[in-house]
This record gives structure tokens, C-alpha cells and sequence, in this order.
């Protein structure tokens, strides 16, 4: 995974083994710096700082992908951990973005996002986003946490 930023709290990071291919609007994932079983675990302080977060890097990836040709239609939130199970390992609570682009090829932005098992092959293809998105979803996030609107004040932090 390569981080691209960080809160007090929680890390952006790009998926390296996506689940929605780059040129389809590529994959984000927000997780803790330390390990959360599941939401429900969120201090009230940690909550606020995750909702913020993740509509900011929802604006900033939206941003960043368009500057690189791709037209992002929607954005998707998912907070999953089921996989963990296969493994008989305790889930740690983390959120998939998926950025849906308009010409997608396999995640069709007017479908849910498939999601078959990695051993299937479905996933083999995918290309991870790229430095260069990295940086710019980097610096779009930081454009966006100076905005007034995402002062710690307004976000009671």
C-alpha cells in the first residue's frame, strides 16, 4: 500500500491489489493507525475525524482523477472486513473508495462493485492508481482540509 495521507487517527492509502481497476476510477482505502475491530469502536472524537476524512479524499479523489482523464461519476464508500474471516483473523475496521468512471470497463459505475474472490483471477488485470494520481489526490486533499468548512472548529475537534 502507498500512503498518500495522514490524520491523527487514520491513513489514505492507494489499494495495490484493487478491486476497481485504475482506468475504472481506481481504489482508495482509509484505515486506522491502530487497530479497530469494527465502527462501533470509534472513540466519538475518532468518529468525527473519520466522516470528515473520508468526504474530503471523496472530493479530492473525484478532483485528482479528472485532472488525469477520468471522469469519475460516483464515488463509493464501503466499510467491509469479511475477507478477514478466511483467514480465521479478527476483522480491522477500514474503508474502501471506489472511484466509478464513466467509460469503465469491468466495474460499471451503474452496477455495485464486483467483488468475487481474489483466487477467482477477476482482479488480475487491475492496475493500482499511480504516483502521479497519488500526488494529486495528496495535494487536492490538502486544498480542501484548508476550506473553512473543513476547520476542526466546524467539525467540533
Amino acid at each position: 500500500m502507498a500512503s498518500i495521507y495522514e490524520t491523527k487517527n487514520f491513513i489514505v492509502e492507494s489499494f495495490e491489489t484493487p478491486h476497481v481497476t485504475r482506468s475504472d476510477g481506481g481504489h482508495l482505502r482509509i484505515i486506522p493507525k491502530l487497530p479497530i475491530v469494527d465502527r462501533t469502536a470509534l472513540t466519538p472524537e475518532q468518529a468525527i475525524e473519520f466522516m470528515r476524512l473520508t468526504v474530503v479524499v471523496g472530493e479530492a479523489f473525484k478532483t485528482a482523477m479528472a485532472k488525469q482523464g477520468i471522469e469519475l461519476v460516483r464515488v463509493n464508500y464501503q466499510d467491509m472486513g469479511n475477507w478477514a474471516f478466511k483467514k480465521d483473523a479478527q476483522p480491522v475496521f477500514h474503508m474502501h473508495i471506489y472511484g466509478r468512471a464513466k467509460d469503465a470497463k469491468y466495474q460499471h459505475y451503474k452496477e455495485a462493485v464486483q467483488l468475487p474472490d481474489r483466487s477467482t483471477g477477476f482482479y488480475d488485470k487491475f492496475e493500482p492508481l499511480n504516483d502521479q494520481d497519488a500526488a494529486l489526490i495528496k495535494e487536492e486533499i490538502e486544498k480542501i482540509f484548508r476550506k473553512e468548512k473543513y476547520d476542526d472548529k466546524n467539525w467540533k475537534l
